[in-house]
């Protein structure tokens, strides 16, 4: 990447007005904050633009216009792709904004984009309220939001997109906009699913959902033999399951704790995570059939807080590890297919591989195909492949990376287009068209032209405007 100098005089005058931290290179504290969750990104941004609120973002983004400057925005930093950092450019880091107004008696929630859902569910859980959010609790409410919005809460609930009301936006002209279903709807509509094509948002206003403080989920682990008959099963089962409840079937590693048969650590095993919202009694009929078919050797499913389930996977992911990924959804479970989950997750690459296999479904569906960007509300499965490593050679990268283009090469057959970019490593112009379909395309095409013309949020799963090449300088 070619190397940009900022002129001193010019972060200078940026500094003058600016409420949060501008950090450069050789800065305190600059190498830690240029670190994101996927350790496979080292990059060396000119600038990071630590922001304290929106008049800072409205600055950040006019100085990154007017220099030229390449732009990452960073909510969580989790970005599979690592669009969160940049070399050469400005990271506008929105981190440091983490307010949350939760409104009990409206069941609503105001929150800033900074906040990670994690700190967004311990908010609203006060008072026994939440809506869907990232299965990693580290994950920022900014991207999911954006470009995804499913989280085990999902089949009851729907997308996160879905419980949006409204949101503040910073465009690329540093215009500050509100979009909501009566204020810049065509804005509205493209910001559920479009990602952060259109500018930055800076707050978001969700509907909220009477969930927990407690409810009856957790993971249940099986002997590896156990798979095909599991994955046959929830596939049948699932198809009629009440909407409260949400999970997945699960390839992972056993982790070396206490409560694991020591024979077991380390070893492939299929985990079952289970999210059931409604009363725990009738979860527990609801759980039985499974928990027979499953045969679990371990068993933590049991009234829960719902934070507690929320950040149960977060020690499988944690910041700075290796990370490539592949998913798609299948509109059928055939047993082709199952054939070739159980293969490829019986033989990972690596000890902190996985695969996770999402039943979808339920309250999803009730939104309208084209009410939002993000569509595809018909299938019922997805598959998730992550290939995480936390060795540092370029032997490790090549297996993890080729395990997982190598399962999605096996189930392309039986996949459909359309899974939520933030899904995946593999993007691409042509990958980002397939997802939305031509009509929708063309539509988040034409929002393209009127708030970003000039594509200077091009760091995400991109959208040009009309002439132009994707920039990747």
């Amino acid at each position: 990447m070619p190397e940009h100098t900022l002129v001193a005089a010019a972060v200078d005058d940026l500094a003058s007005g600016f409420g949060g931290t501008l950090l450069q290179p050789g800065a305190d504290g600059y190498d830690e904050a240029r670190k994101v969750w996927n350790g496979l990104f080292d990059r060396s941004p000119a600038l990071i633009a630590q922001c304290a609120g929106t008049t800072d973002v409205v600055a950040a983004v006019n100085f990154a216009r007017e220099n030229d400057l390449l732009v990452s925005v960073r909510g969580g930093g989790h970005s599979a792709v690592g669009y969160a950092t940049c070399d050469a450019g400005i990271v506008i880091d929105l981190s440091p904004m983490k307010t949350i107004e939760v409104d009990p008696d409206a069941k609503t929630a105001r929150a800033d984009a900074g906040l990670t859902w994690g700190e967004f569910d311990a908010a609203t859980q006060e008072h026994g309220l939440a809506v869907t959010g990232g299965r990693f609790s580290t994950t920022g409410i900014a991207g999911l939001t954006l470009g995804s919005g499913s989280g085990w809460l999902e089949r009851k609930c729907g997308l996160t997109i879905d419980n949006l009301l409204s949101a503040d936006i910073v465009t690329a002209a540093g215009e500050q906009l509100k979009a909501s279903e009566d204020e810049n709807s065509d804005l509205f509509w493209g910001i559920r699913g479009g990602g952060g094509n259109f500018g930055v948002v800076t707050s978001f206003t969700y509907r909220l959902h009477e969930v927990g403080p407690l409810v009856y989920g957790g993971l249940m682990a099986s002997l590896p033999e156990r798979a095909g008959d599991i994955l046959r099963f929830m596939r049948d089962y699932m198809a009629d399951a009440p909407e409260d409840l949400g999970g997945a079937v699960a390839f992972v590693s056993a982790p070396p704790e206490p409560f694991v048969p020591a024979e077991m650590h380390f070893k492939p095993i299929v985990g079952i995570v289970i999210c059931w919202t409604g009363d725990h009694e009738e979860g527990e009929r609801v759980v039985a059939p499974i928990r027979e078919v499953a045969q679990p050797v371990m068993d933590m499913v049991q009234p829960m807080p719902y934070t507690a389930l929320q950040s149960m996977l977060d020690a499988g992911g944690p910041k700075g590890i290796n990370g490539y990924m592949k998913a798609e959804f299948l509109e059928e479970m055939s047993d082709q297919a199952i054939d070739v989950l159980v293969e490829r997750g019986l033989n990972r690459a690596g000890p902190m591989a996985q695969i996770i296999v999402e039943p979808m479904g339920g309250a999803i569906g009730r939104m309208g195909e084209d009410d939002t960007a993000l569509g595809r509300r018909d299938v019922p499965w997805c598959y998730h492949a992550l290939a995480m490593w936390m060795e540092p050679d370029q032997e490790a990268a090549d297996a993890h990376m080729a395990w997982a283009r190598g399962l999605a090469d096996d189930i392309r057959p039986h996949t459909t287009t359309g899974v939520y970019l933030n899904f995946t490593s593999d993007q691409g112009e042509e990958r980002v068209r397939l997802t939305y379909g031509p009509e929708k395309y063309d539509r988040l095409v034409a929002l393209k032209d009127r708030y970003d013309p000039d594509n200077l949020f091009r760091l995400n799963q991109n959208i040009p405007p009309s002439g132009r090449e994707r920039r990747f300088d």
